[in-house]
This record gives C-alpha cells, sequence and structure tokens, in this order.
C-alpha cells in the first residue's frame, strides 16, 4: 500500500529514479525518511453526520492556497484510505512540523451539534491502527501524535483524542 513506485509525478514534474529523488530534496519540497520525526494525526472538524469527500477536502485546501490537500493521507467514515502526497513530500498540516512529519486526517471530529468529539467509526479506526503500523515500519523514530499535542502548532481539539495515548504499544515495537 505505502510502496513508491517510480516514475512518479510531484508537483507537476516526473521523478524517475529514487536517486533522482534524493537529489531534489534540497529543492525543499521534499523532505530525507531521516527527518520525519512525527506522524500526525488530524480531523477534519466536520460533522459526524455528514459526508465529506476527498473533493471537498481538496477544494477547501486549494482555497486555502496549499498547492494540494495539505495531508498526506486522508480516512473516510467507511475506512477508505485515500493518499494525497507522498510520503517524502513536505506536507501543509501542522506548521511548525510540516518539514519533519506526515500528517493523517480522519473525516469527522465533530458531534452533531458541531462539538468536538472523536466521531471515528470501527473502519477507520482499523485503518488507522493499519497505516500507523505500516508508517512506523518505515519510520520507525517517529512518534505518532495529535495536532493538539503538538507545541506551538496552533491550538485545537484537533484530532479529538489523545494518538501518543492511544498508539504507545505501536510505538514500542
Amino acid at each position: 500500500m505505502l510502496h513508491e513506485q517510480y516514475p512518479m509525478n510531484i508537483a507537476g514534474g516526473t521523478v524517475a529514479t529514487e536517486d533522482m529523488l534524493l537529489t531534489k530534496i534540497e529543492s525543499g519540497i521534499y523532505m530525507s525518511a531521516e527527518s520525519v520525526r512525527f506522524l500526525v494525526i488530524h480531523c477534519t472538524a466536520t460533522r459526524e453526520d455528514q459526508d465529506y469527500t476527498p473533493e471537498q477536502l481538496r477544494r477547501d485546501h486549494l482555497r486555502r492556497g496549499f498547492i494540494d490537500v495539505g495531508y498526506h493521507f486522508y480516512i473516510r467514515r467507511d475506512g477508505t484510505v485515500t493518499q494525497h502526497r507522498r510520503l517524502n513530500e513536505v506536507g501543509a498540516h501542522c506548521r511548525p512540523f510540516n518539514r519533519c512529519s506526515i500528517g493523517i486526517c480522519y473525516e469527522g471530529g465533530l458531534d452533531a451539534k458541531g462539538k468536538p468529539k472523536d466521531t471515528r467509526t470501527l473502519k477507520q479506526r482499523a485503518s488507522l491502527i493499519g497505516l500507523l503500523r505500516d508508517l512506523h515500519r518505515q519510520f520507525p523514530k517517529a512518534l505518532i501524535c495529535g495536532h493538539c499535542e503538538m507545541p506551538g502548532a496552533t491550538p485545537k481539539a484537533c484530532p479529538c483524542f489523545k494518538p501518543s495515548k492511544e498508539f504507545a504499544y505501536l510505538m514500542k515495537g
């Protein structure tokens, strides 16, 4: 699921090989595998009873001036995972940690009245665990955190639970 295939298109350019990709890290839109220190979990802050499609997410991020979706991965309520950035592409999800993190966002985070709530479905939980296991194998030094746990980041309730506690077992082994 997370294997890079070459050639690949990134930010409008074609990268033929991994070596070519590594040389482009200097350009500022890529990060090295060694620099990934955090797997940051977010929610969309949308109501649990409303759909928020990847297309809506993209449209909203483009309106905010991003080049594309700021997160690397998006998890729908039905457990579907979509990838929006390459693993080594700098995200736009948790300033000032974008250059050393991978952003994962789940659909939801608000109850039907618009109050912060952990609204993850069983399918979202299963997909998130699988994704985190895969990512932590590739980036074993990365800490699993929520946006709300990142010092200096914009204060938010996001993702409406404490990933560092819930997924501590993944970071031990």
